[in-house]
């Protein structure tokens, strides 16, 4: 079965490309991409790349990215042109120096409401121990989450912000922390512990299809404190403060030049927006056909057609909507 509706999904996107096959710089010249390493983000990147690409002629170049490497190399190059799902809450100084200067614009929040990041517990471990909902609860009681704290790869912004808190609250030497070196290792931690009702302790975010198909509850940290967190951004943070993560506003920005050379190409990407359920959703399904992020970007284009055309102009919809109904 899975490997019907993929090779129909492939077949869709192969006929697609096929169907203008003088599309490429007909409308639009070269755009650059941010192809996070990640899959919500991976999966925006394609079905933004899709539909520029289809629906505006552009020739798009994916350009393999983290949070804090984009941002950098937004600040060192002027590109990539586009970045999408950029976590505000994990970018530091940096970009808002950017946007103060003009050299970068926010065009969308990506994520309808927004994102959410923070630290969690497995909910039936919280059920079975209440007091581990807070950090003060979990160092008083390291062995009721394994004496393990799950942390962020590196590279990624929320292992600057981890480094700080975990410096901030004392707590090396209370618990082992351990740091993963993907974000694939991170998820398969929290798998692996629910599979055995095992404890788990550590930073992550959604929408995801982790915390679609675990439930997880929310750690208290402490309350949120802007100035802390702001403070708990920069790598080199001498004094470290204690705050909850906020509410995550996550952009899909672009640099000035691009909105200028391709104004429609900015229009667009500045109405990409995903309801969270349904991202939580397309994650959930391309986990479980095992499908890569280009499958999923095709099976959203082909079941949500009444979500996508509302971001394309008139032009581009007549174009797309001719062979996706």
């Amino acid at each position: 079965m899975r490997k019907s509706i993929l090779a129909g999904l492939v077949g869709v996107a192969s006929s697609i490309a096929l169907s203008f096959p003088s599309a490429a710089h007909a409308d639009c010249g070269e755009v650059s991409i941010t192809e996070m390493n990640w899959a919500s983000s991976q999966i925006i990147t394609e079905v933004s790349k899709f539909l520029m690409e289809q629906g505006y002629g552009c020739s798009v170049e994916k350009v393999p990215s983290a949070t804090t490497t984009s941002v950098a190399s937004l600040a060192e190059n002027g590109e990539p042109d586009i970045v999408t799902e950029l976590w505000l809450n994990s970018t530091g100084a940096v970009y808002a120096k950017l946007e103060a200067e003009g050299k970068v614009t926010r065009l969308a929040d990506v994520f309808d409401p927004g994102g959410v990041e923070g630290w969690w517990i497995p909910t039936y471990l919280a059920e079975a121990h209440p007091e581990l909902t807070t950090v003060k609860g979990i160092l008083a009681n390291p062995k009721l989450v394994g004496g393990r704290f799950n942390n962020c790869p590196d590279g990624w912004g929320c292992r600057i912000v981890n480094d700080n808190l975990i410096k901030a609250l004392d707590m090396r030497g209370t618990v082992d922390i351990f740091d993963h070196g993907s974000g694939e290792t991170l998820a398969t931690s929290i798998a692996a512990a629910y599979e055995n009702k095992e404890p788990w302790f550590g930073y992550y975010w959604g929408p995801t299809a982790v915390l679609g198909k675990y439930k997880m509850t929310k750690v208290t940290i402490g309350n949120i404190d802007m100035a802390a967190h702001k403070g708990n951004q920069e790598k080199e943070n001498a004094k470290p403060a204690v705050s909850d993560f906020p509410p995550a506003p996550v952009l899909t920005v672009a640099t000035a030049a691009l909105a200028k050379r391709e104004p429609e190409v900015a229009a667009l990407m500045g109405k990409v927006s995903f309801e969270i359920g349904l991202l939580s959703s397309l994650l959930a399904w391309q986990e479980k056909n095992s499908a890569s992020a280009e499958e999923a970007a095709v099976y959203f284009l082909t079941t949500q057609s009444d979500v996508w055309s509302a971001w394309v102009n008139d032009d581009a919809r007549a174009k797309l909507s001719a062979f996706i109904k």
